[in-house]
This record gives C-alpha cells, structure tokens and sequence, in this order.
C-alpha cells in the first residue's frame, strides 16, 4: 500500500498538534513516527489510519487497484497498540477465531499456529483479562503482526515487553514484515525501528 499525506495538520482545543506535514509512504516501506511522549505520535498514527480526520490537509491510500476509499481503508490494515481494548472475558483462542473471518491471517495461518508465534500456547484458553501486561502486549501486536493486510501500524510495539519479549518483536517482525508498508510511532526506541529506513520527527512540525 502507498499512502501519500499532502500538508496534513491536527487541531485540539484551538492548539495545533503538528502541521504541514507532506510525506509518501511508499508501498513496502518501513517508516518511524518519532518524537517524545504527547508531541502527537499516535495522533498522527490514527490520522493514516483513516480514524481520525486532520484538521486540514488531505491524506489518500492506494493499492495496485488505485485508490481505497475511506469506507474501505481498514479493511487494508491491521494496528497494534497497547491502548487498544480487547475483550478480556475471551481466551486468545476465542478471540482468535471470533476476528478471523473479519481480519484473515497470513498464509492461511490456522488457530494453533499463530498462539505459537504469540508462545500462548499454553494459555490458549485462558481468559485475557488474567493476563500480564506483557502477556497482552504480545498478543495485541503479535495479531497486528500476523494479520494479512498490507499496512501494519504499530504504537510503541515494544511497551511492556521484557527482554525476552523484545527478541520475540525482533524475531517475529523479520520473518512477517517484508511486503508490508509498515509504520511505527516511537519514542526513538532503537530496538522497535530499527527495521525503518525512514524517519518522520513530529517535532519538526510544530507550529511556534
């Protein structure tokens, strides 16, 4: 997917966010949304996402067909943040197999193969909402992985993971991610973009 931004700008409480921001994401490109905590990172994540609307500027998706209208982005994508709500009475398994049908995955990946990938296995069917942070963290960012959909948004992947859990993000991202337009809002964590080779610096558009 290619997604091409021209002079977007977010509005809040009279306070412009960022402005002017014009940027091609290229299909197949791997970008970092970089800068501090509040400086808008995921803002600007939600604003690609086809979520949220800017406050100016226009924003355009395009796949091989041409371009996606706004109805049909999300069907596009997958997103993985740690801000997202999951159904916690449901098991992963539960919520693997409620969601597939809406959001299939990769290479006609099956139920048991992907709680391997998320090393759940051994909680298949234990209700979320006795999970660890840890624990749900690699399960929301581990589906967005996972997903087939040729954009993958993740907001600060790598919130909550234990050194172990950060080799898995690596492990995971090199097998899945090379024909996927990727984008990640950080706090310029090395560990979570180092597989971009390009960078957007939120600071650089703020208006004075």
């Amino acid at each position: 997917m290619k997604i091409t931004c021209t002079d977007i700008g977010k509005k809040y409480q009279g306070q412009w966010i960022f402005s002017n921001i014009s940027f091609d994401f290229v299909e197949n490109s791997k970008t970092a949304i970089v800068g501090f905590n509040g400086s808008g990172k995921s803002t600007l994540l939600s604003i690609l996402s086809g979520y949220t609307t800017p406050t100016k500027g226009e924003i355009n998706h395009f796949n091989n067909n041409g371009e996606i209208s706004k109805d049909e982005i999300f069907n596009h994508l997958s997103i993985g943040s740690p801000y997202i709500e999951v159904p916690e009475e449901l098991s992963p398994a539960e919520l693997i197999n409620t969601f597939a049908p809406f959001k299939p995955f990769m290479k006609g990946m099956q139920a048991a193969e992907i709680l391997d990938c998320l090393r759940l296995s051994k909680e298949a069917e234990k209700p979320i909402k006795y999970f660890s942070s840890g624990m749900k963290q690699r399960l929301k960012v581990g589906l967005a992985i996972l997903a087939d959909a040729p954009l993958l948004l993740l907001d600060e992947p790598l919130s909550n993971l234990d050194k172990e859990g950060v080799q898995w993000y690596d492990n995971l991202m090199q097998q899945y991610i090379n024909n996927k337009t990727v984008i990640i809002a950080s706090n310029n964590i090395e560990e979570e973009i180092k597989f971009c080779n390009s960078t957007i610096d939120i600071s650089d558009f703020k208006k004075s």
